[in-house]
């Protein structure tokens, strides 16, 4: 398969041109986040808090912007940038690609095309290959997941639940559903690949890879609803590289340096169930915040 340029982790294939767009440098630039948490922030107190309690990356958002929602300002990327020493990643909206090279001039070291934004644009994703920072991408099944990182996506983030209420199941179902369809591209013969790929709108090139390494080619994540050191473990069990985590972890909570750190080691030693049970000690009260509302279980039995 090297010879029809696939992004692989394992070794320096690329897409393209490595001289025009390195896309395995940048795919090697994501693995050093796996096994990690990425912990939302909009201010550098979050920041600062977040660093402290082991967090391998920050993405930056505004706070609490009401109507459209768009990349955040530049300048509070550079305040939080002074105030940490970690990688910095930032959202832009789907297909805005002005948004990602304001983004990439400021110096993030991520940029995540984001589905919680507003869209720019309804047809079409930003072509990754022309940017030098690596990029982000969400998907809910293996065949966007695929189509992304053809895009020059160098990581994959499975995405659940959008609205911030704390509620794990859309993560679940969604990584379920990516880790299951794998599991059906491994057992599928050689001949099959070619059906399933098409089936699924992928990539052959891609959805070979993906049976040959048994996983997705690039480094994957999941996010949605993930707010205690169980949901963190849990992602991770079902076969996550890492997790992002929202920030509502940090509302309404007297200790939000003791939940943030519950999750990172949680991640960390998601096998091992002595670590899981000092880190989900003495949180409950704090999730008061995050608790599922009656009208909003219904929603989902809908």
């Amino acid at each position: 398969m090297a010879e029809d340029g696939v992004v692989t982790l394992y070794n320096n294939t690329a897409i393209t041109d490595t001289k025009k767009n390195p896309v395995s440098i940048k795919v090697g630039l994501t693995q050093m986040l796996r096994g990690g948490a990425i912990l939302e922030v909009s201010n550098t107190n979050q920041a600062k808090i977040a660093e402290e309690a082991g967090a391998c990356c920050l993405v930056i958002t505004e706070p609490n912007r009401q109507g459209i929602s768009r990349m955040p300002d530049p300048a509070l990327i550079k305040q939080i940038k002074r105030a940490v020493s970690i990688p910095i990643m930032s959202r832009s909206r789907i297909g805005h690609f002005v948004e990602a090279q304001i983004l990439e001039r400021v110096g993030v070291d991520y940029i995540d095309e984001n589905e919680v934004l507003a869209i720019a644009d309804e047809f079409n994703f930003i072509n990754k290959h022309n940017f030098r920072c690596p990029f982000v991408c969400g998907c809910r099944n293996l065949g966007e997941a695929l189509r992304r990182v053809r895009e020059g996506a160098a990581m994959i983030r499975t995405q659940g639940d959008l609205s911030g209420t704390g509620n794990i199941v859309e993560t679940v179902k969604n990584v379920r559903s990516v880790m299951g369809e794998i599991r059906i591209l491994n057992n599928m013969d050689e001949d099959e690949v070619f059906a399933f790929s098409k089936k699924i709108a992928a990539p052959y090139d891609l959805v070979a890879q993906t049976k040959q390494m048994g996983r997705l080619p690039v480094v994957h994540f999941a996010a949605g609803g993930i707010v205690t050191p169980a949901d963190a473990a849990l992602m991770m069990q079902l076969g996550c590289d890492g997790v992002f985590v929202g920030s509502e972890v940090f509302d309404n909570c007297l200790d939000p340096y003791k939940r943030v750190r519950g999750i990172v080691e949680a991640v960390r030693h998601y096998n091992d169930p002595h670590v899981l049970v000092e880190n989900s000690c003495g949180l409950e009260g704090e999730m008061a915040g995050l608790n599922v509302t009656e009208e909003r279980m219904e929603q989902f039995g809908e």
